[in-house]
Parts: structure tokens; sequence; C-alpha cells
């Protein structure tokens, strides 16, 4: 049995509701924020201890005209390095991949460039805000694996040229500033139009244009879940509000089905 704070009248024995929807809808997509992501180990990025509350974020602007400013740009991005490496899929992680597997999940749209959903075994994942999982050169479009080139940051002290046009590198994430990726963007909002089950996990859905995806979804006739440790914006147009945890609540819907 769950602990936790459930609203719209959702009993703890009502998961099996939820169940229900999943079961009965025609397209159920996910979409997800760095909550699901903390049971892995990984600090919220604005939470007491995320890298936001103990260094000021490199605005994309400031990357490419500031040396300086692509150096404490890449000294985050190594501490930041550490916790992804280290990090492993969770069982919410694991429950989505499950789904998706077995057809019950359209795809799942992330605020999260830590590939985790990937890892588990999700295929059809987008990534909003990119992933750290890849190095990208800003001048010549190519695409590096992360490990060697962090190396070559902490060794030497110095921010890698690109190995193939000696141009500016930056994670595959994006940054203040950035725009998000077009094709990425429209992909989220034509799932949000399709799906009849939306489930918005772990996001305080307060960052835009992100956050404007399960509203979408609700204004399209979709039915809204909300799993998140602490109250969002939207919880009062959802059909159900979880304030539990991620992995906890999600092994039990599934065990529901």
């Amino acid at each position: 049995m769950l602990g936790g704070t459930y609203s719209r009248s959702l009993l703890v024995t009502d998961l099996s509701t939820i169940a229900d929807w999943v079961t009965s809808a025609d397209c159920v997509v996910a979409f997800t924020g760095a909550g699901i992501s903390t049971e892995s180990g990984i600090p919220d990025f604005r939470s007491p201890g995320g890298i936001w509350s103990q260094s000021t974020p490199v605005y994309y602007d400031q990357f490419l005209r500031s040396a300086a400013a692509r150096y404490e740009y890449w000294r985050q991005k190594s501490v930041a390095h550490r916790e992804f490496a280290a990090a492993k899929p969770n069982a919410g992680h694991q429950v989505l991949a499950d789904w998706e597997s077995a057809g019950r999940l359209e795809g799942v749209i992330t605020q999260n460039i830590d590939g985790l959903h990937q890892e588990a075994g999700s295929r059809q994942v987008w990534e909003l805000h990119g992933t750290a999982r890849a190095i990208a050169c800003i001048d010549c479009d190519g695409r590096f694996e992360v490990d060697p080139l962090v190396e070559h940051f902490v060794e030497n002290d110095q921010v890698p040229p690109c190995p193939e046009c000696e141009g500016r590198l930056k994670h595959a994430t994006i940054s203040f500033g950035q725009q998000l990726p077009t094709e990425v963007l429209e992909k989220s909002q034509e799932l949000a139009l399709r799906a009849d089950l939306f489930f918005a996990i772990g996001s305080s859905l307060v960052v835009e244009p992100a956050a404007s995806l399960p509203r979408l979804a609700h204004e399209t006739g979709a039915k809204l879940v909300i799993i998140n440790r602490d109250p969002t914006p939207q919880d009062g147009i959802a059909a159900a509000v979880i304030h539990d945890s991620i992995g906890k609540t999600l092994t039990a819907i599934a065990s529901a089905l």
C-alpha cells in the first residue's frame, strides 16, 4: 500500500483505476522531469545540492562569445558528468520502458538530459533539452563521445577543441537562452494532441514551453495524471494527482494492470 497524498478523491486502493485508464486508452504518453531521476541519485538542478544552488548557469550567448564562459560551462558539466555516469535507471524508468515494449505506451517526452530512459530500454524518447551523453560541435555539427572529452578537460584543465574542426564543443544539451530543437518540440506537441491519457511525472510544470504539453493534452480531451513530490500549477486540471515516490507509484499501477 502506498503512502502519500492523493487528490480528486483518488484513494490508495484506486490506483487500479489508473491501471484501467492505461488498459483502455488508445494513446498513452509520458512526460517526465527531474523528479523521476532523483530516485537514481541525480539531484534536481534547482533543488538544494543541485548544480544551480552552487553555480550560476552559463547562458548560450555567453558560451558563444567568451572563452572564460566556455571554461566555466565545462567545469560545471564535468562535475555533473560524474553523477550522470554513476546513475542507473530506477523502477520508474523501467515501468515506462516495459509499457512501451508491451505496446501500452506511445513514447516518453522528457525534460531530462541523463539518458536513463534509453538505458532502461525505452526507444521512443523525445529529449526536449537534449542529452548529456554526447558532445556536439557548434561549428561543424560533429557529434562525439562524452568520456574522452570530459577526461581531457579534467586532466588538462582546458576546454577541448573539436577533433574535426577545432571548433567550439558543448554537451548536446539545450543551454539557457538556446532554442529547443524544432523537430523534437513539434513531435512532442503531436503526441500531446494525440494522447487520451497523459502522465506528467516528476516535473514542476513551470518551465515553458515544456509545461504547456500537459495543458495541451488536457485541452484536447486527454485524462491528465500528475505524479510529483510537490504540488504543481496544473494539479487543478488533472484527473488524478499523486504526491509520492514515482518508482513506487508506477510499480503499483503496473502491478494492477
